[in-house]
């Protein structure tokens, strides 16, 4: 048995206000072409399947194909929803899409409710006929203020509510592993950490955000994770994929894939890298203007999603055109001027004080907002405003 852990796909996200529809509907072609080419019998997909709870029509279209190919490529589908979905709408006609391969765990009452495989010599028979079988589990993003009166736990905390989750997650692999071997796979969006333990009964958190032990994860053959979008190992059994895309600047130096899983009698054998081409680069750039527009380094830059801080002691002159000239897919600039005088760096008020006419002040004040002096044409325009306004003044 082969399976594919992927999540955080965020369908319908922009990029800096760069639609990303394109982009995804490569991700899917190239999923479903490792679908075949791979011989995979179930995609894992952890959470974050649409970026908004509302998608729009196209993005809920995207879903619909991607579902359909992989479901005719010959492999069945595990979904759970993440914190960006809605819970409700993604788990719609659930038991009906069941039937055709795709399986949805978006409620809370499907939680110790697995999707139960066949292993060993006959993969494709039926489950209780088989000595050995694979149980996955999925566990959707659980928000502590909405499910821990449900789930029985009297704190309302990441922690306690996925303790409880995995609780019933046991409790069901023992009645099932009465006369017969059953390996488990969980499906969990959460945030997970190896740094902390359950031993503690406080809510746990890392940078105010809720987080959960690993150990709460023990036992299971193999744990796929949702809701970080770096793909990385806590432990040999828990993972998380990562997002099959970068959606943020910070991720340009991930390696976007997922992980393939083979499962047979006897455990989990194998687990292998699986690696996603994304459509464009991503390009961090740093320095002084003339720097990056001249040097020969920066080549590979030309057809990235670029993200530019500019160094420049003062704020250059229409540096965002500047900069598209060469680098046409700019998204964002920014400006960390390196080297800068005490009078550059000096607060407004101050150059309030040390100003000594009404032109002086509005110069401080453009150096101020944009990071550099007026020029002789912006002193000139400037200077004939505030004439007009005096003659202005003078004739009331």
């Amino acid at each position: 048995m082969r399976l594919l852990h992927t999540s955080d796909w965020h369908l319908g996200r922009s990029f800096h206000g760069v639609g990303m529809l394109d982009a995804q509907r490569s991700f899917v072609d190239q999923l479903v072409t490792a679908v075949s080419e791979h011989q995979v019998d179930v995609v894992l997909i952890a959470g974050d399947v649409y970026d908004r709870a509302l998608p729009g029509v196209d993005v809920v279209g995207l879903l619909d194909d991607a579902l359909v190919r992989l479901t005719a490529a010959g492999a069945k589908v595990m979904l759970t929803s993440g914190n960006h979905d809605s819970a409700i709408r993604l788990g719609f006609a659930s038991r009906l899409l069941e039937r055709g391969g795709v399986h949805l765990r978006t409620r809370l009452a499907d939680l110790d409710q697995p999707l139960l495989l066949p292993l060993g010599d006959r993969p494709h028979g039926e489950c209780q006929d088989s000595d050995s079988v694979l149980a996955i589990y999925g566990i959707p993003w659980l928000e502590p203020r909405l499910v821990a009166e449900q789930l029985g736990v009297e704190t309302a905390s990441h922690f306690e509510v996925t303790r409880a989750a995995t609780s019933l997650i046991r409790q069901d692999l023992e009645r099932r592993r009465a006369g017969r071997t059953v390996h488990s796979v969980v499906l969990a969006h959460t945030f997970a950490s190896g740094g902390i333990s359950s031993d503690s009964e406080r809510d746990l958190s890392i940078g105010g955000v809720g987080a959960v032990p690993l150990d709460l994860f023990d036992g299971f053959s193999y744990t796929a994770l949702g809701h970080l979008h770096g793909r990385q190992s806590l432990s040999p059994q828990v993972r998380y994929s990562g997002s099959p895309l970068a959606y943020s600047f910070s991720e340009a130096a991930h390696i976007k894939g997922s992980w393939l899983i083979d499962v047979g009698p006897e455990g989990v054998t194998g687990i292998s890298e699986l690696d996603w081409k994304a459509p464009r680069q991503l390009a961090v750039l740093r320095g002084e203007l003339s720097e990056l527009l001249e040097s020969l380094d920066h080549g590979w830059a030309v057809e990235a999603y670029c993200q530019i801080t500019l160094t420049d002691v003062q704020r250059p002159a229409r540096a965002m055109e500047r900069l598209r000239a060469r680098f046409p897919d700019t998204l964002v600039l920014g400006f960390d001027p390196q080297g800068a005088s005490a009078k550059a760096i000096s607060s407004y008020s101050s150059r309030l004080a040390e100003a000594q006419d009404d032109l002086s002040v509005c110069c401080g004040f453009l150096e101020h907002v944009r990071g550099r002096e007026a020029d002789d044409a912006e002193r000139a325009a400037l200077a004939s405003a505030l004439e007009n306004v005096r003659l202005q003044e003078a004739s009331q």
